[in-house]
């Protein structure tokens, strides 16, 4: 799909994207974070159901990657979908890609299991991702103006528990990895002024460790319901791929 006159984005179930693809996928996330190796990165895509690529031409500069999976949680099924590895290349920035494909995929993957309450599971160290949250997101947890519920606390703590073990730390409420990957090239630091972002300053607060891979665990229910009006303008451009779940399985 046609965002501009330069980025265009793509959903592409994990088993067809190419060799090439994948090689692209890994230098671009290489040239961003310090401790990515190409097994980590082989291992992360493998488990994977979809893969969200940005494009300038023939050239990936961003990517996301997401698994949809079914668990029982206190007498429910819940559908959860889990980020996994996420980078968009700076000479992306400014434009509506990445969140118009994160919305389309999630919506996607949610639309194929429409009876079961749908949960994103999103980890991020980077503050540029934790803001996605309030633009898109009404109700997300943690957040510094509303406490969890208990019910929500309940939920992300046994997600992260599966799926981290004791990587994840339920007290601070991140994960940190035994080889994690790090922003680098400046990417990790908070830029002047945007200290003032209560957002930002709640990210920075709850994973001061942000810069040195940790990462926060974050939880939001997917529902039309939820969505900002910012989300749904991103989910309108969207809605015809979106309601083609059966194409990304």
């Amino acid at each position: 799909m046609k965002l501009d006159s330069e980025v265009s984005y793509q959903l592409v179930p994990r088993t067809d994207l190419t060799p090439s693809d994948k090689s692209a996928m890994h230098g671009l996330l290489a040239r961003h974070f310090d401790g990515v190796t190409p097994e980590q990165f082989a291992r992360d895509l493998a488990e994977k159901d979809l893969a969200l690529l940005l494009q300038r031409g023939s050239e990936i500069v961003g990517f996301s990657t997401l698994l949809a999976y079914s668990i029982r949680f206190e007498g429910e099924t819940i559908r959860v979908i889990y980020s996994g590895d996420t980078i968009v290349a700076r000479e992306a920035w400014g434009t509506t890609a990445l969140p118009r494909a994160w919305v389309a995929g999630v919506e996607a993957l949610r639309a194929a299991a429409p009876a079961e309450r749908c949960f994103w599971l999103l980890l991020t160290s980077g503050f540029r991702t934790y803001r996605f949250l309030p633009v898109f997101w009404r109700e997300f947890f943690p957040r510094f103006d509303a406490p969890t519920p208990d019910a929500m606390q309940r939920l992300l703590n046994q997600l992260a528990s599966d799926r981290f073990g004791s990587q994840f730390d339920p007290v601070a409420g991140v994960v940190r990895f035994r080889n994690p990957q790090r922003l680098c090239g400046g990417l990790e630091q908070i830029p002047p002024g945007r200290e003032s972002d209560p957002h930002v300053a709640f990210f920075c607060k709850r994973n001061p460790g942000h810069a040195n891979g940790d990462e926060l665990v974050c939880l939001t229910e997917v529902c039309p319901e939820n969505l900002t009006p910012a989300g749904r303008r991103m989910m309108r451009g969207t809605a015809a791929l979106a309601a083609q779940p059966s194409s990304l399985s």
